[in-house]
């Protein structure tokens, strides 16, 4: 025992006095977990739910994505969202990369809540481990808000135009959502509720990426006809990656291994389970049979809408949260989007808006109605905080979860429609016509998979040969620049 406890006790350079060991392991986990949801889960699920000829382009939008928000995010956008603030809004930024600045106790300096006569009700947020963990764990959110945005604007946007906006939209419209709502800003101090993102990650994302579809244009007609998923065996691999993950996601929200931690966990699948299960049994109602594709739209709705509440809500409210994740946003993208002239106009690729924004708004709002009096204690910076369904203050509650909706909205749509219209001037939104006919081979030089037969040919010279293993001659590609399947002429 004597060892054990000195592992825990002992002091030296590297294990400062406030550092416990366990929810710095956990941060960093549950961290890894989020990232993972990225990259690789979004790159495989992108990659594979895509018409074949976009498999690699959709890859890389998220793939750069994450590697361009993390250089961002320690430049500048980190403190942006969590540091000393600027505006009711927005904070400084600054950089995070100084070893005095990463060592040190991880704190939200702005997180400090006061009670009308000026005492502090809520202490400063101050985990116990250090800055860079909760950096890195916070990029991990960022940087899925991302990919998300992406599934909106797949088969036709720009790839530079993408790579100018990526930075452009973390700096200028994630971080004043993060600062408002969990970085000490107006809407955190007012207690609006928003555990784990179901408005800064899942609203924004889906506002922001019907948005830019919008602005970005269609897709061609024939791929708005016809986009059957090029490998579904691993479209579920990477949806697989995303429902695990989640639980790094809300898990890790409490910025320690509190009790909390594991009641988000468990509400998080509870909910994402009973989702898919409705949205099944939706499609075989009214389509006659299961589909995967649908199975995974109801694990990923179920996902989101217990987001803004996971560690906040009983697990029976869970299973309510699941029901109506699972039917309302089935509703809206199988029937209302077909009757709505303005979602038929904007082509939203993977239906973004449906199953981030539809989403995530209703789990914010029944957030608003099944957030529990006891576990808001445990976890929220204003007291007395609860849901509508447990009366007293619980209908303001409901009000400002409404009202810090439509802030989110708006704020996505101004900021959204700025950053690409200013893109414009420089950069050509929609790629040329001559590239959404080709696809990845076009755009990239590369193909997401080499078979034969597929009517492309293969280039031996860059390879150094001028014949088959065979010994027969190959018909040069007219594509010089990209790996290609071998075409045997027999």
């Amino acid at each position: 025992m004597a060892g054990i406890t000195n592992a825990y006790s002992e002091i030296t350079p590297a294990v400062p006095p406030w550092l416990n060991k366990g929810d710095n392991a956990w941060q960093l986990t549950a961290a890894t977990f989020v990232g993972l949801q990225s990259m690789p889960g979004l790159v495989i699920l992108y990659a594979s739910i895509v018409k074949k000829k976009w498999a690699v382009n959709s890859a890389f939008m998220a793939l750069y994505a994450f590697a361009a928000v993390l250089i961002c995010w320690v430049l500048v956008g980190y403190r942006m969202a969590f540091g000393d603030q600027l505006l009711p809004f927005w904070a400084k930024g600054a950089p995070s990369l100084g070893q005095k600045f990463l060592i040190s106790q991880a704190k939200v300096p702005k997180s400090t809540h006061f009670r009308d006569d000026g005492s502090i009700e809520t202490q400063t947020v101050e985990p116990f481990y250090p800055m860079a963990s909760l950096v890195y764990f916070q990029f991990t959110f960022a940087a899925i808000t991302l990919i998300l945005l992406a599934g909106s604007v797949l088969g036709r946007m720009n790839i530079k135009a993408w790579m100018a906006f990526v930075p452009l939209w973390l700096l200028f419209s994630y971080t004043v959502g993060a600062f408002s709502l969990w970085g000490g800003g107006f809407l955190y101090h007012w207690g609006v509720i928003d555990y784990s993102g179901g408005y800064v990650i899942h609203l924004s994302s889906g506002i922001a990426g019907f948005t830019a579809a919008y602005w970005v244009g269609p897709r061609l007609k024939s791929d708005r006809e016809r986009f059957p998923p090029n490998n579904v065996l691993l479209m579920l691999c990477g949806a697989g990656m995303l429902w695990m993950g989640w639980s790094g996601f809300n898990g890790g929200a409490p910025y320690a291994a509190n009790i909390v931690a594991p009641i988000a966990v468990l509400n998080t699948n509870i909910c994402a389970a009973t989702s898919l299960l409705v949205w099944t049994s939706l499609d075989v109602v009214f389509f006659g049979k299961p589909s995967v594709i649908g199975a995974v739209q109801g694990m990923m709705t179920g996902l989101v809408c217990i987001t803004p509440g996971a560690g906040l809500v009983q697990s029976w409210a869970a299973i309510l949260m699941g029901m109506l994740s699972g039917s309302i946003p089935w509703v809206s993208m199988m029937v209302l989007h077909k009757k709505s002239t303005l979602l038929q106009k904007v082509d939203d690729t993977l239906g973004v808006f449906h199953t981030h924004a539809v989403a995530g708004l209703l789990g914010g709002l029944l957030t608003g109605l099944l957030a529990e009096p006891a576990l808001c204690r445990l976890m929220l910076p204003v007291g007395n905080s609860r849901g509508a369904f447990y009366g007293g203050s619980g209908g303001m509650q409901f009000l400002k979860q409404l009202v810090a909706a439509m802030f989110v909205i708006a704020w996505n749509i101004v900021s959204t429609t700025i950053i690409l219209l200013a893109i414009r001037v420089f950069i050509p939104l929609r790629m040329p016509e001559e590239q959404l006919i080709i696809g990845d081979d076009a755009v990239h030089g590369e193909e997401a998979y080499a078979l034969w037969g597929d009517g492309e040919k293969y280039d031996p010279t860059r390879h150094g040969w001028n014949t088959s293993v065979y010994g027969e001659e190959m018909a040069p590609s007219p594509y010089i620049n990209g790996a290609r399947g071998v075409t045997i002429n027999l």
